[in-house]
Protein backbone atom coordinates (compact mmCIF):
# COMPACT_ATOMS: atom_id res chain seq x y z
CA UNK A 1 0.00 0.00 0.00
CA UNK A 2 1.34 3.48 -0.62
CA UNK A 3 1.70 5.64 1.77
CA UNK A 4 2.58 8.70 -0.35
CA UNK A 5 5.44 10.74 -1.40
CA UNK A 6 4.31 14.41 -1.39
CA UNK A 7 6.27 14.90 1.93
CA UNK A 8 10.05 14.48 3.52
CA UNK A 9 10.32 11.70 6.52
CA UNK A 10 11.63 13.70 9.98
CA UNK A 11 14.30 10.96 10.99
CA UNK A 12 13.24 11.87 14.51
CA UNK A 13 9.49 10.79 14.04
CA UNK A 14 10.07 7.44 12.07
CA UNK A 15 12.85 6.40 14.74
CA UNK A 16 9.90 6.99 17.37
CA UNK A 17 7.25 5.40 15.07
CA UNK A 18 10.16 1.87 14.57
CA UNK A 19 10.46 2.27 18.48
CA UNK A 20 6.43 2.22 19.09
CA UNK A 21 6.70 -0.90 16.95
CA UNK A 22 9.87 -2.94 17.59
CA UNK A 23 10.95 -1.61 21.01
CA UNK A 24 14.14 -1.43 22.58
CA UNK A 25 16.64 -4.10 24.26
CA UNK A 26 15.89 -3.30 27.50
CA UNK A 27 14.15 -3.86 30.95
CA UNK A 28 11.30 -2.28 32.05
CA UNK A 29 9.91 -2.03 35.85
CA UNK A 30 6.65 -0.84 34.67
CA UNK A 31 4.90 -2.98 32.70
CA UNK A 32 1.53 -3.56 31.16
CA UNK A 33 1.18 -7.34 29.82
CA UNK A 34 -2.26 -7.58 28.93
CA UNK A 35 -5.94 -6.12 29.15
CA UNK A 36 -8.03 -3.23 27.02
CA UNK A 37 -5.07 -1.32 25.63
CA UNK A 38 -3.05 -1.69 22.32
CA UNK A 39 -0.12 -3.36 23.45
CA UNK A 40 2.28 -5.26 25.92
CA UNK A 41 4.73 -2.44 26.29
CA UNK A 42 7.20 -1.16 29.03
CA UNK A 43 6.50 2.06 30.31
CA UNK A 44 9.45 4.71 29.74
CA UNK A 45 10.14 8.27 29.49
CA UNK A 46 12.07 9.50 26.22
CA UNK A 47 13.41 12.77 25.20
CA UNK A 48 15.18 14.60 22.50
CA UNK A 49 18.75 16.35 23.70
CA UNK A 50 17.64 18.78 26.12
CA UNK A 51 13.55 18.63 26.15
CA UNK A 52 12.85 16.93 29.13
CA UNK A 53 11.31 12.98 28.64
CA UNK A 54 7.64 12.60 27.63
CA UNK A 55 5.91 9.29 28.65
CA UNK A 56 6.57 6.54 25.72
CA UNK A 57 4.77 2.76 26.34
CA UNK A 58 7.58 1.09 24.13
CA UNK A 59 8.03 -3.19 23.46
CA UNK A 60 10.72 -4.40 25.68
CA UNK A 61 12.01 -6.55 22.60
CA UNK A 62 15.14 -8.62 22.90
CA UNK A 63 15.13 -8.90 19.06
CA UNK A 64 14.45 -5.05 18.55
CA UNK A 65 17.74 -3.37 16.54
CA UNK A 66 17.53 -0.27 19.43
CA UNK A 67 19.22 -1.00 22.24
CA UNK A 68 20.03 1.43 25.28
CA UNK A 69 23.37 2.53 26.43
CA UNK A 70 24.26 5.34 29.02
CA UNK A 71 20.26 6.61 28.96
CA UNK A 72 20.28 6.66 25.17
CA UNK A 73 19.12 5.06 22.06
CA UNK A 74 21.17 3.24 20.15
CA UNK A 75 20.43 1.87 16.47
CA UNK A 76 23.60 -0.25 16.56
CA UNK A 77 26.62 1.64 16.69
CA UNK A 78 24.82 5.16 15.76
CA UNK A 79 23.25 7.21 18.36
CA UNK A 80 20.00 8.06 17.50
CA UNK A 81 19.79 11.22 19.73
CA UNK A 82 17.19 10.38 21.78
CA UNK A 83 17.04 9.95 25.41
CA UNK A 84 15.38 6.91 27.09
CA UNK A 85 15.16 6.07 31.04
CA UNK A 86 12.83 2.99 32.14
CA UNK A 87 10.02 4.59 34.63
CA UNK A 88 10.55 3.01 38.28
CA UNK A 89 8.29 0.75 39.82
CA UNK A 90 6.01 2.96 42.42
CA UNK A 91 5.85 2.69 45.73
CA UNK A 92 1.75 2.18 46.16
CA UNK A 93 2.80 -1.25 44.37
CA UNK A 94 3.67 -2.37 47.60
CA UNK A 95 0.33 -1.87 49.50
CA UNK A 96 -3.00 -3.83 49.55
CA UNK A 97 -5.91 -2.99 50.18
CA UNK A 98 -7.55 -3.75 53.98
CA UNK A 99 -9.23 -6.89 52.25
CA UNK A 100 -5.86 -8.41 51.20
CA UNK A 101 -5.88 -6.96 46.96
CA UNK A 102 -2.46 -5.87 45.91
CA UNK A 103 -2.84 -2.11 44.98
CA UNK A 104 -1.66 -3.31 41.73
CA UNK A 105 -4.17 -5.24 41.00
CA UNK A 106 -6.71 -2.34 41.89
CA UNK A 107 -5.00 0.42 39.50
CA UNK A 108 -1.58 0.76 37.52
CA UNK A 109 1.17 3.30 36.78
CA UNK A 110 1.73 4.41 33.40
CA UNK A 111 4.52 6.70 32.23
CA UNK A 112 5.55 8.39 34.93
CA UNK A 113 2.44 10.15 36.59
CA UNK A 114 -0.62 8.48 34.69
CA UNK A 115 -2.16 5.88 36.96
CA UNK A 116 -4.81 3.35 35.06
CA UNK A 117 -7.78 1.13 35.91
CA UNK A 118 -10.38 -0.97 34.07
CA UNK A 119 -13.24 -0.47 36.36
CA UNK A 120 -15.31 -3.16 35.01
CA UNK A 121 -12.42 -6.05 33.66
CA UNK A 122 -15.11 -8.57 31.85
CA UNK A 123 -17.01 -7.49 28.41
CA UNK A 124 -20.31 -8.45 27.15
CA UNK A 125 -18.61 -8.96 23.50
CA UNK A 126 -15.63 -11.24 24.40
CA UNK A 127 -17.04 -14.05 23.07
CA UNK A 128 -14.91 -15.08 19.99
CA UNK A 129 -17.43 -14.15 17.70
CA UNK A 130 -17.99 -11.14 19.28
CA UNK A 131 -14.64 -9.90 20.12
CA UNK A 132 -12.65 -6.94 18.77
CA UNK A 133 -9.37 -8.33 17.85
CA UNK A 134 -6.85 -6.76 19.72
CA UNK A 135 -8.20 -6.59 22.95
CA UNK A 136 -7.36 -8.61 25.86
CA UNK A 137 -9.23 -7.43 28.55
CA UNK A 138 -10.22 -10.46 30.24
CA UNK A 139 -6.81 -12.19 29.56
CA UNK A 140 -5.30 -10.24 32.77
CA UNK A 141 -8.56 -11.37 34.86
CA UNK A 142 -7.91 -14.78 33.63
CA UNK A 143 -3.84 -14.83 34.69
CA UNK A 144 -5.03 -13.30 38.29
CA UNK A 145 -3.15 -9.77 37.80
CA UNK A 146 -6.29 -8.33 38.37
CA UNK A 147 -10.24 -8.51 40.12
CA UNK A 148 -13.22 -8.37 37.64
CA UNK A 149 -14.63 -5.59 39.61
CA UNK A 150 -12.96 -2.86 41.36
CA UNK A 151 -15.28 -0.72 44.28
CA UNK A 152 -15.46 2.72 44.39
CA UNK A 153 -13.63 2.48 47.41
CA UNK A 154 -10.83 0.31 46.83
CA UNK A 155 -10.15 2.85 43.29
CA UNK A 156 -10.04 5.81 46.35
CA UNK A 157 -8.12 4.21 48.98
CA UNK A 158 -5.03 3.73 45.45
CA UNK A 159 -5.92 6.53 43.88
CA UNK A 160 -4.97 8.56 46.73
CA UNK A 161 -1.93 6.50 47.60
CA UNK A 162 -0.97 6.62 44.30
CA UNK A 163 -0.32 10.92 44.34
CA UNK A 164 0.65 10.89 47.68
CA UNK A 165 3.94 8.27 47.50
CA UNK A 166 4.86 8.82 43.44
CA UNK A 167 3.28 11.73 42.40
CA UNK A 168 0.39 10.48 40.06
CA UNK A 169 -1.09 13.46 38.50
CA UNK A 170 -4.13 11.92 36.13
CA UNK A 171 -6.07 8.91 36.49
CA UNK A 172 -7.69 7.11 33.81
CA UNK A 173 -10.60 4.99 34.19
CA UNK A 174 -12.02 2.41 31.12
CA UNK A 175 -14.42 -0.16 31.52
CA UNK A 176 -15.56 -3.67 29.63
CA UNK A 177 -18.85 -2.75 28.43
CA UNK A 178 -22.13 -3.79 30.34
CA UNK A 179 -25.43 -5.55 29.77
CA UNK A 180 -26.80 -2.05 30.58
CA UNK A 181 -28.26 0.64 28.41
CA UNK A 182 -25.12 2.81 30.07
CA UNK A 183 -22.84 0.29 29.16
CA UNK A 184 -20.43 1.07 31.44
CA UNK A 185 -20.89 4.70 32.24
CA UNK A 186 -23.24 3.83 35.49
CA UNK A 187 -20.05 2.32 37.58
CA UNK A 188 -17.91 5.18 35.69
CA UNK A 189 -19.95 7.84 37.32
CA UNK A 190 -19.54 6.30 41.18
CA UNK A 191 -15.83 5.30 40.93
CA UNK A 192 -14.97 9.19 39.70
CA UNK A 193 -17.09 10.74 42.94
CA UNK A 194 -15.33 8.28 45.09
CA UNK A 195 -12.24 9.33 43.48
CA UNK A 196 -12.69 13.10 44.24
CA UNK A 197 -13.40 12.85 47.00
CA UNK A 198 -10.07 11.26 48.40
CA UNK A 199 -8.26 13.01 45.90
CA UNK A 200 -9.89 16.35 45.30
CA UNK A 201 -9.14 17.85 42.01
CA UNK A 202 -7.16 14.94 40.53
CA UNK A 203 -7.70 15.38 36.66
CA UNK A 204 -9.50 11.82 35.54
CA UNK A 205 -10.55 11.24 31.96
CA UNK A 206 -13.62 8.17 31.92
CA UNK A 207 -13.71 5.66 28.81
CA UNK A 208 -17.01 3.72 27.84
CA UNK A 209 -18.81 2.68 24.54
CA UNK A 210 -21.48 5.57 23.65
CA UNK A 211 -23.95 5.02 26.53
CA UNK A 212 -27.22 4.26 24.97
CA UNK A 213 -28.99 7.27 26.91
CA UNK A 214 -26.82 10.46 26.19
CA UNK A 215 -27.69 11.67 29.99
CA UNK A 216 -24.92 9.67 30.98
CA UNK A 217 -22.48 11.78 29.05
CA UNK A 218 -23.77 14.67 31.48
CA UNK A 219 -23.76 12.64 34.43
CA UNK A 220 -19.95 11.32 33.92
CA UNK A 221 -19.00 15.33 33.59
CA UNK A 222 -21.48 16.10 36.82
CA UNK A 223 -19.58 13.73 39.09
CA UNK A 224 -16.00 15.39 38.09
CA UNK A 225 -14.43 14.14 34.65
CA UNK A 226 -12.01 15.79 33.30
CA UNK A 227 -12.18 14.26 29.84
CA UNK A 228 -13.55 11.22 28.03
CA UNK A 229 -13.33 8.71 25.69
CA UNK A 230 -15.33 7.49 22.97
CA UNK A 231 -13.08 4.91 21.19
CA UNK A 232 -14.07 4.00 17.73
CA UNK A 233 -10.93 3.07 16.65
CA UNK A 234 -11.98 2.90 12.84
CA UNK A 235 -14.21 4.97 10.67
CA UNK A 236 -14.13 2.61 7.65
CA UNK A 237 -17.66 0.13 8.40
CA UNK A 238 -16.20 -2.94 6.74
CA UNK A 239 -12.82 -2.78 9.09
CA UNK A 240 -15.55 -2.49 12.01
CA UNK A 241 -17.31 -5.84 11.54
CA UNK A 242 -13.87 -7.48 10.37
CA UNK A 243 -11.84 -6.27 13.83
CA UNK A 244 -14.61 -5.77 16.07
CA UNK A 245 -17.69 -7.61 15.16
CA UNK A 246 -19.88 -6.76 18.71
CA UNK A 247 -18.85 -3.21 18.62
CA UNK A 248 -19.29 -2.60 14.91
CA UNK A 249 -23.07 -3.35 15.88
CA UNK A 250 -22.96 0.16 17.59
CA UNK A 251 -23.51 2.35 14.78
CA UNK A 252 -21.11 5.26 13.85
CA UNK A 253 -23.78 7.65 13.84
CA UNK A 254 -24.32 6.90 17.35
CA UNK A 255 -20.58 7.55 18.12
CA UNK A 256 -21.16 10.78 16.04
CA UNK A 257 -24.27 11.51 18.29
CA UNK A 258 -22.21 10.84 21.37
CA UNK A 259 -19.17 12.64 20.16
CA UNK A 260 -21.55 16.01 19.43
CA UNK A 261 -22.89 15.86 23.09
CA UNK A 262 -19.66 14.93 24.67
CA UNK A 263 -18.28 18.30 23.06
CA UNK A 264 -20.92 20.12 24.27
CA UNK A 265 -20.84 18.84 27.71
CA UNK A 266 -17.21 18.46 27.96
CA UNK A 267 -16.39 21.21 26.03
CA UNK A 268 -13.68 20.58 22.48
CA UNK A 269 -10.63 19.21 22.84
CA UNK A 270 -11.72 17.40 25.93
CA UNK A 271 -13.35 14.37 24.24
CA UNK A 272 -10.98 12.06 22.35
CA UNK A 273 -11.42 8.29 20.24
CA UNK A 274 -8.91 6.08 19.17
CA UNK A 275 -8.07 5.75 16.01
CA UNK A 276 -5.84 2.27 15.14
CA UNK A 277 -3.51 2.45 12.25
CA UNK A 278 -2.55 -0.94 10.71
CA UNK A 279 -6.32 -2.39 10.08
CA UNK A 280 -6.72 -2.04 6.57
CA UNK A 281 -7.88 1.49 6.56
CA UNK A 282 -6.37 3.46 3.91
CA UNK A 283 -4.18 5.67 5.32
CA UNK A 284 -5.54 8.72 3.16
CA UNK A 285 -9.22 7.83 4.28
CA UNK A 286 -7.98 7.95 7.86
CA UNK A 287 -6.01 10.89 8.14
CA UNK A 288 -9.48 12.48 6.31
CA UNK A 289 -11.59 11.16 8.91
CA UNK A 290 -9.17 11.96 11.67
CA UNK A 291 -9.69 15.72 10.23
CA UNK A 292 -13.58 15.56 10.36
CA UNK A 293 -13.20 14.20 14.24
CA UNK A 294 -11.28 17.69 15.06
CA UNK A 295 -13.31 19.51 12.74
CA UNK A 296 -16.22 17.94 15.90
CA UNK A 297 -13.53 19.22 18.52
CA UNK A 298 -12.81 15.34 18.72
CA UNK A 299 -9.10 14.44 19.24
CA UNK A 300 -8.15 11.43 17.33
CA UNK A 301 -5.32 9.78 19.24
CA UNK A 302 -3.84 7.74 16.33
CA UNK A 303 -2.10 4.54 17.68
CA UNK A 304 -0.30 1.94 15.78
CA UNK A 305 -1.93 -2.02 15.96
CA UNK A 306 0.67 -4.10 17.67
CA UNK A 307 -0.71 -7.93 18.40
CA UNK A 308 -0.39 -8.06 21.62
CA UNK A 309 -0.56 -11.98 22.95
CA UNK A 310 -3.79 -13.81 23.89
CA UNK A 311 -5.62 -11.62 20.88
CA UNK A 312 -7.40 -13.12 18.02
CA UNK A 313 -4.83 -11.06 15.56
CA UNK A 314 -1.99 -12.35 17.07
CA UNK A 315 -3.19 -16.01 17.14
CA UNK A 316 -3.99 -15.47 13.68
CA UNK A 317 -0.67 -14.29 12.68
CA UNK A 318 -1.63 -10.63 11.89
CA UNK A 319 1.19 -8.04 12.05
CA UNK A 320 2.19 -4.55 12.96
CA UNK A 321 1.93 -1.79 10.57
CA UNK A 322 5.33 -0.48 8.78
CA UNK A 323 7.00 2.48 10.08
CA UNK A 324 6.35 4.22 7.43
CA UNK A 325 2.61 3.84 7.65
CA UNK A 326 2.13 4.71 10.67
CA UNK A 327 5.01 7.90 10.28
CA UNK A 328 2.79 8.63 7.08
CA UNK A 329 -0.56 8.36 9.38
CA UNK A 330 0.84 10.55 12.15
CA UNK A 331 2.27 13.64 10.92
CA UNK A 332 -0.85 13.69 8.38
CA UNK A 333 -2.92 13.67 11.48
CA UNK A 334 -0.48 15.94 13.54
CA UNK A 335 -0.79 18.65 10.65
CA UNK A 336 -4.21 18.85 10.98
CA UNK A 337 -4.13 19.08 15.04
CA UNK A 338 -1.66 21.99 14.89
CA UNK A 339 -3.78 24.16 12.33
CA UNK A 340 -7.07 23.84 14.68
CA UNK A 341 -5.20 24.38 17.80
CA UNK A 342 -5.34 21.01 19.30
CA UNK A 343 -3.27 19.45 21.67
CA UNK A 344 -3.15 16.42 23.22
CA UNK A 345 -1.50 17.96 26.96
CA UNK A 346 -4.49 20.29 27.07
CA UNK A 347 -6.99 17.53 27.94
CA UNK A 348 -5.13 17.48 30.94
CA UNK A 349 -6.19 14.10 31.45
CA UNK A 350 -6.69 11.01 29.80
CA UNK A 351 -4.33 8.84 26.67
CA UNK A 352 -4.32 11.73 24.68
CA UNK A 353 -3.09 13.88 27.65
CA UNK A 354 -0.28 10.97 28.83
CA UNK A 355 0.76 10.62 24.96
CA UNK A 356 2.59 7.68 25.52
CA UNK A 357 1.11 4.96 22.88
CA UNK A 358 1.32 7.22 20.27
CA UNK A 359 3.58 9.05 17.97
CA UNK A 360 1.88 11.87 17.71
CA UNK A 361 3.60 13.41 20.74
CA UNK A 362 6.67 13.64 18.52
CA UNK A 363 4.97 14.86 15.72
CA UNK A 364 3.68 17.88 17.52
CA UNK A 365 -0.10 16.91 18.34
Amino acid sequence: MSVGTNTAVDVRIMTRAELALHGVRSDAPVRRPDGAGPSDDGHFLIGHGPVDGANAALPTNPESPYSLRDGRVWLGEDDTGLTLSAVDRPQFYDLTTADGVPYEHIARLHGADVLATTVVQTCIRYAESDRCRFCTIEESLRSGATVAAKTPAQLAEVAEAAVRLDGVRQLVMTTGTTTGPDRGARALVRSVRAVLAAVPGLPIQVQCEPPGDLAWIRALHDAGATAIGIHVESLDEEVRRRWMPGKSSVPLTEYEAAWDEAVRVFGPNRVSTYLLVGLGEHPDELIAGAGELINRGVYPFVVPFRPMAGTLAARDGIAAPSAELLTYVTEGVAARLRAAGMSGADQKAGCAACGACSVLRAAGG
